[in-house]
């Protein structure tokens, strides 16, 4: 029987007893997905990389990255890496998927193989918790703004210097051309919620505000987010799967396990056009 936890009070849940191969499975996974924007799927060893994306076309068309290097012979799958003589870990940053696309990724759906002993962790924050906190002034003046999102200064010609890139595990990079527009309160697509749309990586400012004025309103915005009361925490296991949406949380890789590999399959599902609250 499948057990449903949640793993904060606010965000968050973890599955016991689930099968991503089993169809009668689906439904109720969905819905804890719906319900809890983050899911970690316990103990999906024997998960093949085309039962992942069986599983994952239930959601969506995929999205090909332009930007991770592919699993070989499965160019919708990215490769998450990072080997034991490596220090740098891609998506240290607090992100969203993807916000620098015209419709942003609906969600993310990561498998682990190969884990450190211990850290390695992943960290959510809530992006609709984030918005509901806030002052009811804030909240309305926000509600007339849109920020500009990037992903030039990430995966571009600025970062060929990174060890990400030069250990090839990122590339491509005059595909980083992406600049769009979006509202920095965005009303879900599935649940109706209103919730923050920024983040430090891919945002790089805030339409029709001076830079001083953008830079001091999203530096509050991203230490507000920052609020443990905001946030849950994933601790991997190999043959797990954990899964997100990237319209309604943050995420970032902690970088605690030098010397150890931390080996990921990546699938990201298309999203939609994102409209304001």
């Amino acid at each position: 029987m499948m057990q449903i936890s949640p793993l904060t009070g606010g965000l968050g849940a973890e599955l016991h007893g689930a099968d991503i191969r089993d169809p009668a499975h689906f439904d109720p996974i969905a819905q804890a997905f719906a319900t809890h924007s983050v899911i970690v799927i316990r103990d999906q060893t024997d998960v093949t990389p085309e039962d992942h994306l069986t599983f994952a076309r239930q959601f969506g068309t995929i999205n090909v990255n332009r930007f991770f290097t592919p699993v070989p012979g499965h160019p919708e799958i990215a490769t998450v890496l990072k080997e034991k003589d490596q220090t740098e870990a891609v998506g240290e940053g607090w992100h969203t998927d993807h916000s620098y696309d015209d419709e942003p990724a609906m969600g993310s759906i990561l498998r682990a193989i190969d884990v450190p002993p211990v850290g390695g962790d992943t960290l959510f924050v809530s992006m609709g918790m984030a918005f509901d906190t806030l002052s009811p002034t804030l909240q309305t003046f926000l509600m007339g703004l849109s920020a500009w999102h990037s992903s030039r200064h990430v995966f571009g010609a600025a970062a060929a210097d990174s060890e990400a890139v030069k250990s090839g595990r990122l590339a491509n990079a005059d595909a980083a051309t992406q600049d769009v527009l979006h509202p920095i309160v965005i009303r879900h697509p599935l649940s109706g919620r209103k919730g923050l749309f920024v983040n430090p990586v891919f945002t790089t400012r805030i339409d029709g505000l001076t830079p001083a004025e953008s830079d001091a309103l999203l530096q509050f915005l991203y230490a507000h987010c920052q609020q443990p009361e905001l946030h849950c925490r994933v601790r991997w296991n190999a043959g797990d799967i954990t899964m997100w949406d990237n319209r309604a949380t943050w995420h970032k890789a902690i970088n605690d396990y030098h010397g150890y590999r931390r080996y990921m399959h990546r699938i990201t599902v298309n999203g939609c056009a994102l409209t304001g609250a």
